[in-house]
C-alpha cells in the first residue's frame, strides 16, 4: 500500500452511502487518505436527507456530484469498499476488497438517514485506525 493509501467507495447511485463514507472519512483522515467514490448508476444529484444528516455532523456534501465508477479508479485504489449493493466492480490483485452491509438511506426519512450516518461513521473510524497504524 502507498505511504498514502486511497480509498474507493463504491454503491449503485453514488447519491448516499458512498457519499457519505467518503466525507466523512476525508474529514477524520486529515489528508492522510486519498477518498474517491463513485456508482456503477449514478444518480443527478446527492440525496437530500443524506446532505441534511452530513450537515448535522458539520460535513458539506450538498456540492457532491454523483460519479461513474471506472476501471481506472478502481486501478488506482488501495481499498476498495462496496455498499451492501452487489455491485459489479472490476478486482485486481493486491488490492483489499470489503463489502458493507447497509441500507440504502434513498427514500428514508431522517431518523433512519442518521442510523446508516452514524454506522458509516464507526466504520470509518475503523478503516482511518487500520490504514495508518
Amino acid at each position: 500500500m502507498a505511504d498514502k493509501p486511497t480509498v474507493l467507495f463504491v454503491c449503485v447511485h453514488n447519491a448516499g452511502r458512498s457519499q457519505m463514507a467518503a466525507a466523512y472519512l476525508a474529514a477524520l483522515g486529515e489528508g492522510r487518505i486519498e477518498v474517491l467514490s463513485a456508482g456503477s448508476e449514478p444518480k443527478d444529484q446527492i440525496n437530500p436527507v443524506a446532505v441534511e444528516a452530513m450537515a448535522e455532523e458539520g460535513i458539506d456534501i450538498a456540492g457532491n456530484t454523483p460519479k461513474v465508477l471506472t476501471v481506472e479508479a478502481v486501478k488506482e485504489s488501495d481499498v476498495v469498499i462496496t455498499m451492501g449493493c452487489g455491485d459489479a466492480c472490476p478486482i485486481f490483485p493486491g488490492k483489499r476488497y470489503e463489502d458493507w452491509k447497509l441500507d440504502d438511506p434513498a427514500g428514508q426519512g431522517i431518523e433512519s438517514v442518521r442510523i446508516i450516518r452514524d454506522d458509516i461513521r464507526g466504520r470509518i473510524e475503523t478503516l482511518i485506525t487500520e490504514l495508518t497504524a
